[in-house]
């Protein structure tokens, strides 16, 4: 079996998802759940998200701030981020990856340049290298990149918890998020997340 790192080359897969979505399922946590904010926050935002979805970026760079900072830094929400690759699929597996292995302290900041930098990194000739560059920020060096990237592990669990989201909350795109167990499809602004947020606290 080729291992990502060596598929980042060639990248060019999309997995195109397209059965009905089913009713809402009972919330679930997952091990490689990433939680922005106090655990026993009163409320939860899930956020869905793709490393290569343009869209994904914009929310980061200029909606998750305002959130982080109205909702999350002052204890009233927590955001739980899980990652949805899309296309090219072993690129954005591969750039979803990476920050799993830079450890719980380093796991949102490294992310966040990966979203910062996407049009970067996606442009490039040589998506690793500028992945790889990026990490090295998060105190990654390059041989422990190639070691994440090699984790069977690590990419069956995020491929699993991302068809647990197709198959169980008719998630089929990105960015998607849930808020009081309504899934809200597609790219907010923050006046929407911040109606929803407010509505499920009442």
């Amino acid at each position: 079996m080729k291992t990502l790192a060596r598929l980042f080359a060639a990248a060019a897969t999309f997995v195109v998802l397209t059965a009905a979505p089913t009713a809402r399922a009972a919330e679930e946590t997952y091990p490689t759940d990433q939680v922005l904010g106090r655990p026993d926050a009163p409320l939860t935002i899930i956020e869905y998200a793709s490393t290569t979805c343009g869209h994904c970026a914009t929310f980061n760079k200029t909606v998750l701030p305002r959130v982080k900072a109205e909702w999350i830094d002052t204890g009233r929400a927590k955001l739980i981020f899980r990652d949805y690759p899309t296309g090219p699929h072993a690129l954005s597996l591969g750039a979803s990856m990476i920050p799993h292995c830079a450890g719980p302290d380093r796991y949102f900041g490294l992310l966040g340049l990966i979203m910062d930098q996407q049009e970067r990194w996606m442009g490039s000739a040589n998506p690793l290298a500028e992945l790889k560059k990026l990490s090295k920020l998060a105190g990654m060096g390059e041989d422990k990149v190639d070691e994440c990237l090699r984790r069977q592990d690590l990419a069956n669990a995020l491929e699993a918890r991302a068809r647990d989201a197709f198959e169980k909350r008719g998630i089929d795109g990105t960015p998607a998020f849930i808020i009081d167990g309504k899934v809200l499809p597609g790219a907010r602004p923050f006046e929407e997340i911040d109606k929803a947020l407010k509505a499920a606290s009442k």
